[in-house]
């Protein structure tokens, strides 16, 4: 049974993971978006596409491993879960944008755009959920502070058994 004072610390906990998440992955999103359309000048369109979703899906798990959730490097264990979380979150949209060509002969760009978002920022809630409470809730409760805050690299050296030497710190960080 989880103490009230544990509780309290859970919902903040909670709220600046998703706050992180949002940043990151809304940021990897925005950069991954002009890099495509950097890249599609050079190359098609749909490869530019796919290398790119390659590439910030890593580059989102990564930072998700080691700030949104504070548990240091992504697995590959973690890369892959993290990559099959975001082929679902892909197909909630397709499948949302499929239902309402369905429901409605000819939406508007209005009518799209909330169909898309509203999707979308339901599959970012059970995306960030299933992050959070399956795929890095082995880093994070390894991570996790015995009172106060801790920083993503004292919960790296939390969980080293020896003294660190600076190679290894320098490999952490």
């Amino acid at each position: 049974m989880e103490s009230a004072h544990s509780q309290e610390q859970a919902a903040p906990a909670a709220f600046a993971a998703f706050a992180r998440f949002v940043l990151f992955g809304g940021g990897v999103g925005v950069a991954s978006s002009l890099a495509v359309a950097a890249l599609a000048s050079w190359i098609p369109w749909a490869l530019a596409n796919a290398l790119i979703t390659v590439v910030s899906t890593l580059l989102a798990t990564e930072l998700h491993g080691r700030f949104t959730f504070g548990g240091g490097r992504a697995t590959w264990r973690q890369h892959a879960q993290s990559a099959g979380s975001a082929a679902i979150a892909y197909a909630v949209t397709c499948a949302a944008m499929l239902l309402l060509q369905q429901l409605v002969a000819a939406p508007g760009a209005v009518l799209e755009q909330v169909v898309y978002l509203s999707a979308s920022a339901f599959a970012g809630v059970a995306r960030f959920t299933l992050l959070r409470v399956v795929v890095f809730a082995r880093s994070r409760s390894q991570a996790a502070p015995t009172g106060g805050t801790a920083l993503p690299v004292q919960a790296a050296v939390a969980r080293t058994a020896a003294p660190a030497g600076p190679a290894v710190l320098c490999h952490a960080a």
